[in-house]
């Protein structure tokens, strides 16, 4: 049993009393709090450590290198990846996928060439198949949710063919909590010789990953989603692919030799890191994978889907309040995205920030899925290890709140 009250007490931002009430922080599908561990990591590595990585060969120079190198293998060895030359450092998410666009997709996909994404997916990974799409003149096919607002592997295979060369699936939806079977869903891609992307920026945060399990080709996943600093993110690239992936920007570290004419670029991970990376945020992201560690992600979701349970059962019980997504906690994550009958949901998420609960309102980044649910935008209520049944109790008495003024 997780002891909230105490985990919070490692989080500095919980002293923080927005319009003079308790931080009821809901937003964690966003961005997610710093533990004191964490914001120390940060500190440490300016006092103690910073300078340039590889570049050098002084004694703090080699101290850089020798943290960016073990974040490598921190990553590694927290995602099961198979070696430390499929760990790429990023911004984000989102740069991550765009990477993967840019190069084995401008690369690889073909005229006539299908691409397959999934109604639900962030703009981040609809916004770069577009791109790829239209340049190379190839076609996206979306696939749909279910009855049950799940991903509808029926329409999925329907939609598969020796066309489709590259299927990107989120892992966890950000707006409706499900969590897709990518496993599954990448055997059978590989079936029809398909590459498979994951968008693991919902999922690596909250439940065990298991990258050679799930056998995708490549994987995304953002460090501020995660307790680690923002400006950090994560790129998987298998193995067997890393020569297929050209480089994706240029200059720095990455190279081997440079001629007047042409140059040569070092092995992976390095060709796809150029210029100064976050070295920084890769040595505190140890900090953040240390802490997820020490509690277990197992008992970060089995808590998370308690609190998911609750919530569904007391904002359901709200006959003004209609909740999008599956009735059942089953294969969720701890995501609820809801309406309040008459009223905008900004109008929500500004009345509820002043009882001190933050939350996210608008599409969330996802207008196609917007658009097949019929709203122009929802409340979205995420959890994480800090939260607990007080802070669902808090959201649910201000939400009569909401429905009084607006009666």
């Amino acid at each position: 049993m997780m002891d909230v009250k105490k985990i919070r007490e490692d989080f500095p931002i919980f002293n923080v009393k927005p319009h003079g009430k308790r931080l009821v922080y809901l937003d964690n599908a966003a961005t997610t709090q710093k533990p004191e561990s964490v914001i120390k990591a940060m500190e440490e590595y300016y006092e103690k450590i910073n300078a340039n990585v590889y570049r050098s060969p002084h004694y703090l120079s080699v101290l850089s290198t020798e943290a960016y190198e073990k974040a490598r293998d921190k990553v590694k060895k927290f995602v099961n990846a198979k070696s430390e030359e499929s760990i790429i450092f990023t911004r984000n998410t989102t740069e991550s996928i765009n990477f993967i666009a840019y190069t084995w997709g401008m690369k690889h996909i073909k005229e006539g060439d299908e691409i397959v994404l999934t109604i639900a997916e962030h703009h981040s990974n609809i916004l770069p198949w577009q791109m790829v799409a239209e340049a190379k003149g190839a076609k996206l096919k979306y696939v749909y949710l279910d009855e049950n607002f799940r991903l509808s592997m029926k329409d999925f295979e329907e939609k598969m063919s020796d066309r489709v060369k590259l299927v990107a699936v989120q892992h966890m939806s950000n707006v409706l909590g499900i969590i897709n079977p990518v496993e599954e869903i990448t055997q059978i891609a590989h079936k029809y010789g398909a590459k498979v992307l994951v968008d693991g920026a919902q999922s690596v945060p909250h439940m065990k990953v298991d990258l050679q399990k799930i056998n995708c080709d490549f994987f995304a996943f953002s460090g501020h989603k995660m307790l680690g600093p923002m400006g950090i993110g994560v790129l998987y690239i298998k193995e067997d692919l890393l020569d297929e992936v050209p480089p994706f920007l240029r200059g720095g570290e990455m190279i081997d030799e440079v001629y007047e004419e042409y140059s040569t670029f070092a092995p992976p991970p390095l060709k796809f890191e150029a210029g100064t990376p976050n070295v920084e945020g890769a040595y505190v992201l140890i900090s953040a994978i240390d802490y997820l560690e020490n509690i277990g992600l197992e008992n970060i979701y089995e808590h998370e889907a308690k609190l998911l349970e609750y919530g569904l059962e007391k904002i359901n019980a709200l006959e003004y309040v209609k909740t999008y997504g599956p009735t059942d906690s089953k294969d969720r994550g701890g995501i609820i995205s809801f309406n309040v009958e008459g009223v905008h949901p900004h109008d929500v998420a500004t009345i509820l920030d002043e009882e001190g609960i933050a939350v996210r309102s608008g599409h969330h980044c996802c207008q196609p899925l917007m658009r097949y649910l019929g709203v122009p935008a929802t409340v979205r209520a995420s959890f994480y290890l800090y939260n607990d049944f007080d802070d669902i109790d808090a959201l649910v008495e201000a939400l009569k709140k909401v429905r009084k003024w607006f009666k």
